[in-house]
């Protein structure tokens, strides 16, 4: 019998979805992944000849979470993803939700980050340089601060967009993944989606700034699609309430009249700790 055919992380191999491998295909633990607040675990799925890696994250995993009482993580990554798939940049992996060998969970492609890429850097002064956005000051130890800043980025703008929708109370520097092929996706989006504003994200650098024609004419794809009998709103109702459902169309609605990225609300932690 011969080894099944890999499929590179964070691609499409001609003859098999992503999305249908990591929905019918078998699969298999390889690993826990041990930093990870909640259970995740690394695995294989395999279909057809065909074989990825992959992340499991369980139901059974979970941590009750005091200010995201309703649904699950995985059904909110699972969310995510049809909204970012709605969008058509492609911003979050492939995402499903299936039953596993510890219950039902969320199995996500594994993509392999290239460490070379530089989204987020800190520097000295009070102003970030060219190509870059400031996100705030830092401490670095000895009574020392640095301007922590991130990259002037399309794909970064379209994630803090991505974000702004889902309302993403998590966006870490470590949630980024740039790839070797120049796409950027972000990860972990278990807690997304709160009917109050809960946004914390390093991505502030374009706050107040007017948001891309790009960015309102996907906006305006979303409300349509979000709307009642809308593909993306149909989608949403069995992942997410019918509550966090309609602050969703809200906020996609907020966005579209101000045009512009949001801005800090001051009730809530602006930047997620840790950053990184």
């Amino acid at each position: 019998m011969s080894a099944p055919e890999r499929i590179p992380p964070g691609s499409v191999t001609p003859g098999v979805a992503p999305a249908a491998l990591l929905a019918e295909g078998e699969l298999t633990v390889r690993g826990r992944i041990r930093e990870a607040s909640n259970a995740a675990l690394f695995c294989t799925v395999a279909l057809d000849g065909q074989e990825a890696s992959c992340i499991y994250k369980p139901i059974a995993g979970e941590r009750p979470l005091w200010d995201f009482p309703d649904g699950t993580l995985a059904e909110r990554e699972v969310a995510a993803y049809e909204v970012s798939e709605a969008t058509g940049w492609g911003l979050v992996p492939p995402t499903v939700l299936r039953d596993g060998p510890y219950g039902e969970g969320m199995v996500q492609l594994w993509v392999e980050e290239t460490p070379q890429a530089e989204l987020l850097a800190l520097v000295d002064g009070e102003e970030a340089g060219p190509g870059w956005k400031a996100i705030g000051f830092a401490e670095v130890g000895e009574g020392r601060t640095a301007l922590l800043v991130h990259a002037d980025d399309e794909r970064l703008r379209r994630l803090s967009v991505l974000d702004a929708v889902i309302n993403n109370a998590d966006r870490k520097g470590g949630h980024l993944l740039p790839t070797s092929e120049g796409q950027l996706y972000g990860i972990d989006h278990g807690v997304t989606f709160n009917v109050e504003n809960k946004l914390r994200t390093l991505l502030w650098g374009w706050a107040g700034e007017p948001l891309t024609p790009d960015a309102m004419g996907v906006l305006k794809v979303l409300r349509d699609v979000l709307g009642d009998g809308g593909t993306l709103g149909i989608r949403l109702a069995g992942l997410i309430t019918a509550a966090e459902l309609a602050a969703t169309r809200a906020r996609v609605e907020a966005l579209l009249t101000s045009g512009k990225h949001p801005e800090p609300g001051g009730e809530w932690p602006a930047i997620p700790w840790p950053p990184v």
